[in-house]
C-alpha cells in the first residue's frame, strides 16, 4: 500500500514524514525545500502478532507495511505549471490513497504561503489543483477514447467514453470523483487514468499538542467539513509530538499518549483510516518459520489471498484452513484448535475475515 502526503508549504509535511517513518528528510522553513519525492516504509503495528509468533515458536515476526511518499509542497496554480508544477502531482498518481496535510497549529517563527492559518481554504487550494489535473487528463482521454469509438471500439472503450463524460461534468462543478458511484466496469476502465480525485482521501490536520489535547481541533473542522467528501477521512495529529516519540521506548509513548488524553499514536490513528479509506483487512500466517501479517481488500476469497503470498498459490489453491485469531489463541495453536473443533475448512468461497488465522492448502 502505497501512500502520498500532500500539501501546501510548511503545513508540517515532511516532519510527519519524517517522525512516522523514522527517516531523516530535508525540513526547513521555507517552500519547496522537498525536491525531490522522499520515500519511507513504515511497519504496521499490530497486537496479535507477538502471541501468535510466541504460540507458534516462531522464527520472526513479519508486520504488513505501507509506504508513505512525501510530495513537494504544492501551491495554487500548479497544475498549469505554478510552484514546482506538475512534476508533482505526477507523483502522486502511483500511489493508492492521498494524506493532505492541513495546518491548524499556530506559529509564528513559521510562515505560511498565504500569510494566516486557514485550513478550509488550503484544503480548497490542493483539491482544486488535484481537480484541474484530473480534468486535464479526462479531457485528453475523451478525445482519443471517442476516436476510437467511432470507429468501433472495444468493450471496454465503450464503457469508458461515458464514465469520462460523467467524470468530466462532476469535476467541472468541483465535485472529486470519489463522490459519484463507480461500478467495477467503469472503475477497470478509468484505472490507467490514475485520477487524483478518485483516490481515498485522508485529511490529517497538523495540530499542536495542545489542540489536541483540549480537542479545540474540531472547530478547524467544523469550518470544512460540510464542503468535506463522504468519502474522506478527519485524523488529528500532532506532527512535532510524533517526532518526539523516536526517542522514547514504548512505555515511555504510552505515558506522553495518556498525558495527553490519547490513546493511541497519529500513526496508528493514521493507518486505521488508510485501511478504512481503502477497505483493507488483515489475514494472518503463523508457524515456525514466522508469523506474518498480510492486506488484502474487504471480501476477498480464498484464492485471491492466497495470491498474496505467491501469485502461484491462487491457480493451484485446494482449500484453506481458517481459524479465528481468539480460537487460536485460546487453544495454543493448531493442534489445540483443532481438538476443540475451532478450524474450518474453506473452499475458493471462502471469504477472508480480519484477523483470520490461515494455512493454505496448495497443490504442487
Amino acid at each position: 500500500m502505497k501512500i502520498a502526503i500532500v500539501g501546501l508549504p510548511n503545513v508540517g509535511k515532511s516532519t510527519l514524514f519524517s517522525a512516522i517513518t523514522k527517516k531523516a528528510v530535508d525540513c526547513a522553513n521555507f517552500p519547496f525545500c522537498t525536491i525531490d519525492p522522499n520515500v519511507g516504509v513504515v511497519e504496521v503495528p499490530d497486537e496479535r502478532l507477538k502471541p501468535l509468533s510466541d504460540i507458534s515458536h516462531s522464527g520472526r515476526i513479519v508486520p504488513t507495511t505501507i509506504e508513505f511518499v512525501d510530495v513537494a509542497g504544492l501551491v495554487r496554480g500548479a497544475a498549469e505549471g505554478q510552484g514546482l508544477g506538475n512534476a508533482f502531482l505526477a507523483n502522486i498518481r502511483d500511489t493508492d490513497a492521498i494524506v493532505q496535510v492541513l495546518r491548524v497549529f499556530e506559529d509564528g517563527d513559521i510562515i505560511h504561503v498565504d500569510g494566516n492559518i486557514d485550513p478550509a481554504r488550503d484544503m480548497e487550494t490542493i483539491n482544486i489543483e488535484l481537480a484541474l489535473a484530473d480534468m486535464s487528463v479526462v479531457e485528453k482521454r475523451i478525445t482519443t477514447a471517442s476516436k476510437q469509438l467511432k470507429s468501433g471500439g472495444d468493450k471496454e472503450t465503450k464503457i469508458l467514453v461515458p464514465a469520462l463524460e460523467r467524470a468530466k461534468a462532476s469535476l467541472e462543478k468541483g465535485e472529486p470523483l470519489r463522490d459519484l458511484e463507480w461500478t467495477d466496469d467503469e472503475r477497470k476502465a478509468m484505472k490507467s487514468l490514475s485520477l487524483l480525485t478518485l483516490k481515498p482521501m485522508i485529511y490529517a490536520l497538523n495540530v499542536s499538542e495542545a489542540q489536541l489535547q483540549s480537542a479545540s481541533w474540531k472547530d478547524a473542522v467544523a469550518k470544512f467539513e460540510i464542503r468535506n467528501s463522504k468519502y474522506a477521512e478527519i485524523v488529528p495529529i500532532c506532527a512535532k509530538m510524533e517526532s518526539e516519540f523516536l526517542d522514547m521506548n514504548e512505555d515511555e509513548k504510552k505515558e506522553y499518549l495518556e498525558s495527553v488524553g490519547q490513546d493511541s499514536s497519529g500513526l496508528d490513528k493514521l493507518i486505521v483510516a488508510a485501511y478504512k479509506s481503502l477497505d483493507l483487512i488483515t489475514f494472518l500466517t503463523s508457524g515456525e518459520l514466522e508469523t506474518k501479517a498480510w492486506t488484502v481488500r474487504r471480501g476477498a476469497k480464498g484464492p485471491e489471498a492466497a495470491a498474496v503470498i505467491h501469485t502461484d498459490f491462487e491457480k493451484g489453491y485446494i482449500r484453506a484452513e481458517v481459524a479465528t485469531y481468539e480460537d487460536f489463541v485460546a487453544g495454543g495453536g493448531w493442534n489445540g484448535a483443532k481438538e476443540k473443533g475451532k478450524v474450518r475448512i474453506e473452499g475458493k468461497e471462502y471469504e477472508v475475515q480480519d484477523g483470520d488465522v490461515v494455512y493454505f492448502r496448495i497443490a504442487v
